[in-house]
């Protein structure tokens, strides 16, 4: 296990007590509520409960971007939707492209080439879809930033209209178009993706033509996959759109993503944010991360279960062969790592390497280093590069701060993408690293373990793990619960996996819990039988049709004496839940 500091934030025993007496719950999960900022049992009780939402006309001025798209409806006007060759991008497009013909328009798509043209809006793309006849340009997961493309379709007789939720350009400059973005147009869940943003524009267009926005609940499977898949924090109204999109998963109708769950080997009734991110959004990801997007876009449409189980063969091979290119990549990443020795960030360079899977790559090189990572495509003089970053780092500044070195560059807070000339990639990462030592705190270095409760063995049961299960789903913003034995001791390790995992035995006052630790190489981090004092989430394993609670080992050291937290006067029992910590998949 890599180095890692343990944090136990405060958490005052009042405010335990208060939410078990009003709310009813386990002192565990109190002690996670009140360490997630959640004391107040209103607030606690509506998180819980999860059924944020907000209404369309929320964002500022969507209005104008809805008579657009009625007007040219009504006109019999062509109507493209210009996507993104991600799993958010894909599914955005789907989702408008499937209300907007529900509607009777005349709507096709297109999904740019990571190969050929690269993310977002180019004007080889502007010119060819206007020759083609399209009257209105609809752009989903991106456009916020091309600023001279629009104004290019604009003269060339289309109306434009930007949806995206990436950042704006460093220097406030935007489209000359209507634009739906939540963090632009004041929406209060300024964290949608694309996905979710083209999900309420799609509302907003049925309501205004007098339909029930009701009948699009059906393409709330796509907005849970894209959210999951796109590592947008799962709060507010992300997490309302995700917990009702998995219950659309498993039981939609839609023939690709029944196919998809297939080979994946997910059971629908089953399916939860850990099957989406491990399972299911890598194979609708893999059609554009090795070839084109339009695989995974064709997969979603189709109403044919034949051809749907087609697709999802060829893109369940497709991800086979993205992941043999990850592991040739993430070798040769590895190292030039190594030899680069100590830095603030990594930018890593590569002749040949596929720019579809570097982004993957980045994500598990910042894994192993706690350092944000860029990796570069070369190809002749230029290359594409993606990067990927710890959260105490803003990647998108760092970019913007060395954009002197760079062609394009755009994305977010923890990823990003760039273009470069070959002879700029050496001055690229002198000043990345040299930005990064100044922003960065040596503590900023060092991963973190959040430590969400304080418990005894006694608690780690079957009832703690379906309780946490309440506060589902888990991904960036809402992790996994991570849970403390203060004093434990592991026995009985035993390899698994072919000697990639370990399971063993876990014993802590007086009580003895199954465990696992993943990715150790079949070893414990510590002796058996030494007292020690771990962390670890609490799931529900299930294997052939028995359920039973698990604990999955997150980080374990030498014992030291760690302050009971109890709620006056209660006992406390059962706490966590589940380890899943969704990376950046595009």
């Amino acid at each position: 296990m890599p180095p890692c500091r343990i944090e136990i934030p405060e958490c005052p025993p009042e405010h335990v007590l208060g939410l078990r007496r009003e709310l009813g719950v386990s002192g565990a999960l109190a002690q996670v509520l009140v360490r997630r900022g959640l004391a107040e049992p209103e607030r606690a009780r509506a998180f819980l409960v999860g059924e944020e939402e907000h209404p369309p006309d929320a964002f500022r001025g969507i209005e104008q971007g809805v008579e657009s798209i009625l007007r040219h409806l009504r006109d019999g006007e062509r109507i493209t939707i210009h996507g993104d060759y991600d799993v958010d991008g894909i599914c955005s497009t789907a989702v408008l492209l499937r209300a907007l013909r529900e509607l009777g328009g005349d709507v096709d798509s297109y999904l740019p080439d990571r190969a050929d043209d690269g993310y977002g809006l180019h004007e080889n793309t502007v010119r060819r879809l206007a020759a083609r006849g399209t009257r209105l340009l609809v752009t989903v997961d991106c456009a916020i930033t091309a600023v001279e493309e629009v104004a290019l379709a604009r003269e060339l007789g289309m109306e434009v209209l930007v949806t995206d939720h990436h950042a704006p350009r460093a220097d406030g400059a935007l489209p000359a178009a209507p634009i739906v973005h939540p963090a632009l147009s004041g929406y209060p869940c300024r964290d949608l993706c694309a996905a979710a943003v083209a999900y309420k524009l799609a509302q907003a267009v049925f309501a205004a033509a007098g339909r029930d926005a009701r009948e699009l609940r059906h393409d709330l499977d796509l907005v849970a996959l894209a959210t999951i898949a796109d590592v947008v924090p799962l709060l507010g109204e992300n997490r309302t759109l995700v917990r009702r999109g998995l219950r659309a998963l498993a039981s939609t109708a839609k023939p690709g993503l029944r196919a998809l769950m297939a080979v994946a080997g997910v059971d629908p009734s089953k399916a939860n944010e850990r099957s989406v991110a491990f399972a299911l959004a890598p194979r609708l990801n893999a059609a554009g991360r090795m070839y084109r997007a339009d695989a995974g876009l064709e997969l979603i449409l189709t109403a044919d279960p034949l051809r749907a189980e087609q697709i999802a063969r060829e893109l369940d091979s497709a991800n086979r062969e993205r992941r043999d290119v990850e592991t040739r990549i993430r070798f040769q990443a590895e190292a030039q790592m190594s030899e680069l020795g100590e830095r603030a960030a990594y930018v890593l360079a590569g002749e040949g390497w596929h720019p579809g899977v570097i982004g993957i790559v980045a994500s598990r090189m910042v894994e192993r280093s706690a350092r944000p990572v860029v990796m570069i495509a070369l190809d002749g003089d230029t290359g594409r590069g993606s990067g990927r970053s710890v959260e105490a780092f803003d990647l998108l500044a760092g970019l913007t701060a060395c954009s002197g070195h760079l062609l394009h560059y755009g994305g977010h807070r923890v990823a990003a993408g760039l273009e470069i000339e070959r002879a700029q990639v050496a001055g690229f990462a002198a000043a990345l690293a040299a930005h990064a030592e100044k922003t960065l705190r040596a503590e900023d270095l060092v991963a973190v373990e959040r430590v969400d409760a304080v418990v005894c063995g006694e608690e780690l049961g079957m009832a703690l793990a379906e309780e946490l299960q309440g506060l589902a789903p888990f991904g960036r913003g809402n992790p996994g619960v991570s849970l403390m034995v203060a004093a434990a001791t592991f026995t009985d390790a035993r390899p698994m996996g072919e000697g990639r995992h370990v399971r063993f035995t876990v014993a802590a006052g007086g009580a003895r819990a199954r465990a696992v630790a993943f990715g150790n190489g079949g070893r414990l981090p510590v002796k058996e039988g030494m007292p020690v004092q771990a962390t670890f989430t609490l799931e529900v394993n299930e294997w052939n049709g028995v359920s039973e609670p698990r604990l999955v080992l997150r980080q374990a050291q030498a014992a030291v004496e760690v302050p009971a937290e109890r709620a006056p006067a209660e006992s406390v029992t059962d706490t966590d839940t589940e380890d899943l910590v969704l990376f950046a998949l595009q």
